[in-house]
């Protein structure tokens, strides 16, 4: 038997993850993992970085050295000038000057001095450009020093060869410091034509070994987790006992019974009309997380504010509404394990930088329809439903959209398997606006309880040539409690009679219509929706807060 070493690992290797196999006539006894001290860091390119600035400083040493001497000569000039002076001085009281003697002198002191200091500029110039060269190259060495590392890294493998015939050991290992993320282009084109997918790969390595030319394989156990619309959350409500003398809902409700209450943020506030202002700043709050692609937080700051604004609506009376028109209207798990074989060899470098590659190209086939939430936004959105028929799982991750060559939004992909419909979402149609308006209310008492009604009016309008589909969303009130009663008393059109809807989203007060809106629809033939619904309570109760609340649903729901 006899060792093999390999030599040098990458620094990130795991010293566990070693193991050997070999072939025909040899047999693998031990693999073993070691490490051992080194003068210089065991990497090529920050050994090159490190000569560089040796040699640079060296030269930068020996430049002052010479910029010291012609300084000193310098003054050695002016010294003998102020001596050719005075001598001058005292040959000519004396009667005894040598013209040419002193021409020549003064000629010699102004050559010299000419020269040395053409000199001293070209040595100060150089070395300025050298003490430059020096900040880069210590700028690259502290990049490439985040993963320093002045240990060799070895593997020995202990063989058995029985035969005289040449044979080969495979050795295997772990490395940490090495991930990637998917990423995904859609583009979409005419109604008719396929929506084309980009499958990405975000790589990043900083192992301190240069991959050259390998078969590369992506694989994962735990993947990673606005141009689609802010998903619509239900609206929990809770009431509380009246307080002597006060007024509708809880409009007049005292500030200390207010900050008694258990609130989720700020809808505290006992003046509604203060709502409106509240809801402003959370929608700016909201565009800056979808800014910073934080989808997330950007969905339940703008469910928050959408909140803020119903509250408006029930709480304020018609004074107060009619005082405040112009600000009354609303609107503003763990992944699969999967593996993707790259059928290129690649070249990935050990850098911080992202290296993006292409994992797939996939044509998807999208039936289109429209989206609008106008509690939550003003905008409708086009989306398209699609099936994932490819024999990839696509995994979470960011995707840009685009219509053609134009960027329309981000977005965030779930998890989609193969097989699967999921939805797409593809911005802003300016073509389609809807608006939402409260139209009348009314507060009434039969027995024991009060009756505040609501009516509501969503009008869709097309600018569009051709008919389109569209999805309208919002939402009542929701209480669990038995003492508060929400109901739909009429919706005109009905409300959609999806099963899904049925059973996901209709139970949680949120309401859908599936519209048909044709090209003359707008202006005074605009598609109007109507609904009206009703909240019962008891006389001496009042709200006292309202919650979203995200209800587990189907996506999409």
């Amino acid at each position: 038997s006899f060792e093999l070493v390999v030599t040098p690992l990458p620094p990130q290797t795991e010293n566990n993850s070693l193991y050997s196999e070999g072939t025909d006539g040899i047999r693998v006894l031990t693999t073993r993992y070691r490490k051992h001290p080194v003068k210089e860091d065991t990497r090529e390119e920050v050994r090159k970085i490190e000569a560089q600035l040796k040699t640079l400083r060296e030269d930068g040493q020996k430049m002052e050295n010479d910029l010291a001497v012609l300084e000193q000569n310098l003054g050695v000039l002016t010294k003998l000038e102020g001596f050719t002076q005075a001598n001058l001085q005292h040959e000519t009281e004396k009667g005894t000057l040598n013209s040419e003697a002193v021409m020549a002198l003064a000629k010699y002191v102004m050559e010299t001095r000419a020269e040395k200091m053409d000199a001293q500029v070209k040595l100060r110039q150089t070395l300025a450009d050298n003490k430059e060269q020096i900040q880069f190259a210590e700028r690259q060495q502290q990049e490439l020093a985040a993963n320093s590392d002045k240990t060799e890294h070895e593997a020995i493998i202990v063989v058995d060869k029985k035969t005289p015939a040449p044979g080969k050991v495979r050795l295997n290992y772990l490395v940490n410091s090495a991930s990637w993320r998917p990423q995904y282009k859609f583009r979409a084109g005419k109604d008719t034509e396929p929506i084309q997918l980009e499958y990405l790969a975000a790589i990043t390595q900083q192992t301190g070994e240069n991959w050259d030319n390998v078969d590369l394989t992506l694989s994962t156990a735990e993947p990673l987790l606005n141009s689609a619309p802010p998903e619509l959350k239900m609206l929990d409500v809770a009431v509380v006992a009246r307080a002597p003398g006060s007024g509708q809902g809880g409009a007049n409700l005292p500030a200390q019974q207010m900050a008694a209450q258990p609130m989720a943020s700020t809808y505290a506030n006992p003046n509604p009309v203060e709502f409106e202002k509240q809801a402003l700043t959370l929608r700016g709050e909201a565009q800056k997380a979808y800014t910073g692609n934080n989808v997330k937080g950007g969905g339940q700051l703008i469910n928050d504010a959408a909140a803020l604004e119903q509250a408006k609506d029930l709480l304020a009376t018609k004074e107060e509404e009619l005082k405040n028109k112009p600000m009354s209207t609303s609107g503003g798990t763990e992944g699969p394990s999967v593996t993707y074989h790259l059928g290129t060899k690649l070249a990935v470098p050990s850098r911080p930088d992202e290296q993006v590659i292409e994992v797939a190209k996939i044509e998807m086939k999208p039936e289109y329809c429209y989206k609008a939430v106008p509690v939550l936004t003003a905008h409708v959105y086009r989306l398209a439903n699609l099936v994932n028929k490819s024999e990839y799982v696509l995994l979470p991750g960011e995707a840009t959209m685009y219509i053609g060559s134009d960027f329309v939004g981000r977005t965030t992909l779930p998890l989609v398997a193969i097989g699967e419909q999921f939805t797409a979402g593809f911005g802003v149609d300016p073509q389609l606006q809807v608006q939402r308006q409260m139209i009348d209310k009314s507060r009434t008492t039969q027995g024991d309880n009060q009756v505040l009604r609501y009516e509501y009016r969503i009008l869709v309008s097309s600018y569009k040539p051709e008919p389109v589909k569209m999805q309208v969303w919002d939402r009542l009130p929701h209480a669990e409690t038995e003492a508060v009663s929400v109901s739909l008393v009429k919706a005109a059109p009905e409300v959609s009679t999806d099963g899904m809807y049925l059973r996901e989203a209709r139970p949680n007060n949120l309401l859908r219509w599936d519209l048909n809106v044709e090209p003359a629809m707008n202006g005074e033939k605009a598609l109007a929706v109507n609904y009206e619904f009703k909240i019962e309570l008891g006389r001496q109760m009042m709200f006292s807060n309202f919650l979203n609340f995200a209800p587990s649903m189907a996506p999409g729901y």
